[in-house]
């Protein structure tokens, strides 16, 4: 499976199963960045992030701590 900037939800979910302990209200947008692009299924131009991106990404993952399993 390949990632890229808009596979946000598939970002957030891998990011959450790879990163548990954390508290999504602790992270910053610049943490989501480095994450992402150290994902090995990550495939696309890292000069494409911008805030609104890193930002769905957060709130993906936010909306499956609250209403996920």
């Amino acid at each position: 499976m390949s990632l890229n900037w808009e596979s946000t939800y598939a970002i957030a979910m891998e990011l959450r199963r790879r990163h548990p302990e954390v508290n999504i209200e602790e992270v910053s947008l610049q943490q989501i960045y480095q994450w992402t692009v150290q994902l090995n299924e990550f495939e696309d131009d890292l000069a494409l992030a911008n805030d609104d991106i890193l930002y769905a990404i957060y709130q993906d993952w936010f909306e499956e701590n609250i209403h996920g399993l």
